[in-house]
């Protein structure tokens, strides 16, 4: 009889193993049993718990971005303002940890599957969508409507294009720069906005 939790082990020893393995040699270069071999364990054992190397891609990138979403939610634990809410979200979507080689090359293997496989575009699809409500829900309080739904979007795909071109590129901007770009974009709108608001109370005097 299996001890209790040994499937929990088993697959964290194999989804670590595929992140070292594919930042090591690029996913399509990668095997079932060099996994295996890198988790110290039969390619038997990974049969038993994932159908091939896609399914194991998968169980990958949902225990990534479970980790993402629980990174979130302690960022914005004990945010009370709108504010500090972005100011929150901004640290937690450009994380230090984010930015590792190995995570790097684990979402860069994920993204590049996502048109190939609808399991994948699932996960893309949730993703997306819980980044933009969180922003979303955040920009409403300081902003209208619409525009709350255009800063989410813009800050959104600002922090996504930062993430890569940090990432592709060494020594061209580094995870502090980038929160620093996104800051500066976050105070441009709310400037904007002020200044929107003042035009159209001298308007009315």
């Amino acid at each position: 009889m299996p001890k209790l939790g040994m499937e929990t082990i088993r697959k964290k020893q194999l989804i670590e193993a595929t992140i070292t393995s594919i930042h090591e040699c690029g996913f399509s270069d990668i095997s079932l049993r060099m996994i295996s071999q890198k988790a110290g364990v039969s390619t038997g054992i990974v049969h038993h718990y994932f159908r091939d190397k896609n399914d194991l891609l998968q169980a990958t990138m949902r225990k990534m971005l479970e980790d993402l979403r629980i990174s979130v939610l302690q960022h914005l634990k004990g945010t009370l303002s709108p504010e500090e809410r972005i100011e929150a979200l901004l640290s937690a979507y450009l994380d230090p940890k984010l930015f590792e080689p190995e995570t790097v090359s684990a979402w860069l293997a994920f993204w590049a599957h996502v048109p190939h496989s609808d399991r994948l575009k699932r996960l893309q699809h949730v993703y997306e969508k819980r980044q933009m409500s969180t922003f979303r829900h955040a920009f409403k309080s300081l902003l209208p409507h619409e525009k709350a739904e255009k800063a989410a979007r813009g800050i959104v795909a600002l922090i996504d294009g930062l993430w890569i071109r940090t990432s592709l590129q060494e020594n061209v901007i580094d995870y502090e720069q980038a929160h620093e770009i996104v800051q500066q974009y976050y105070e441009m709108l709310l400037y904007q906005n002020s200044k929107t608001k003042l035009g159209r109370k001298n308007a009315t005097c």
